[in-house]
């Protein structure tokens, strides 16, 4: 089973990086901004962001996949359910989803103020002080999985405008996307939040991925690296 398994569509059409228990430590998750930086003679500078919401660059290791079905505890096929994820993405060309398990809920969360004519809001997710847009929100029920054998039943988001919870049939929510688009706007000043799960819109960074296998029917994968697509 993977990250999010979708069994109704929750998630579209798009792959999910598979839960496998052959994962190793460490995990790494380092947000990337560009930044331009002029400097002066003076000492003073200029800088100019490039990124409003950063790139989250990921890198897992595995140390032990099943390439067979020997080894129980790996979970029968482990390497082909990674490969196969790599292979249906063709490397880095086409996009999956991928859930991080210190980081896939929000409850409460703001997402915008009406205006009366606004119809369309990106959903948001807030860590710390900083907002960025959700691009891969659950939009159905399904079972989140998890290193360690931790699964989460997730449902489908619920918005709330001021408080009072929209009907699902007043709204859409793009997917992948995230953007709630309201069939009547919102009356000016009326806070909007949601509360739900999410994921994120990742690709591979390159287009080899290196499988070693060490004993029979046994491999490994020093590293995979992969990060998350920006809101265009």
């Amino acid at each position: 089973m993977g990250y999010g398994q979708n069994a109704d569509g929750a998630l579209l059409t798009l792959p999910v990086f598979p839960t496998l228990a052959g994962q190793g430590w460490s995990v790494h998750k380092k947000p990337t901004f560009s930044t331009v930086v002029a400097s002066h003679v003076s000492g003073r500078e200029v800088r100019a962001p490039l990124y409003v919401n950063p790139v989250w660059n990921f890198e897992l290791t595995f140390d032990a996949l099943d390439g067979g079905s020997g080894y129980a505890g790996l979970g029968a096929q482990s390497l082909q359910a990674l490969m196969g994820l790599f292979l249906q993405c063709q490397g880095q060309f086409s996009p999956f989803v991928f859930f991080d398990p210190t980081d896939y809920a929000v409850s409460g969360q703001a997402f915008g103020t009406g205006d009366g004519a606004t119809t369309a809001f990106p959903l948001l997710r807030t860590l710390g002080g900083f907002s960025e847009p959700v691009l891969a929100p659950v939009t159905g029920s399904t079972t989140l999985s998890f290193p360690g054998g931790v699964t989460v039943s997730a449902v489908a988001p619920v918005i709330q405008d001021n408080g009072a919870t929209v009907a699902s049939s007043a709204y859409t929510i793009s997917n992948p996307g995230g953007v709630v688009a309201f069939a009547t706007a919102p009356a000016s000043g009326h806070a909007l939040t949601w509360t739900g799960f999410f994921g994120f819109l990742c690709r591979f960074d390159g287009d080899d991925l290196d499988f070693e296998q060490f004993m029979a029917n046994l491999w490994r994968v020093e590293t995979v690296k992969f990060r998350s697509l920006r809101a265009q």
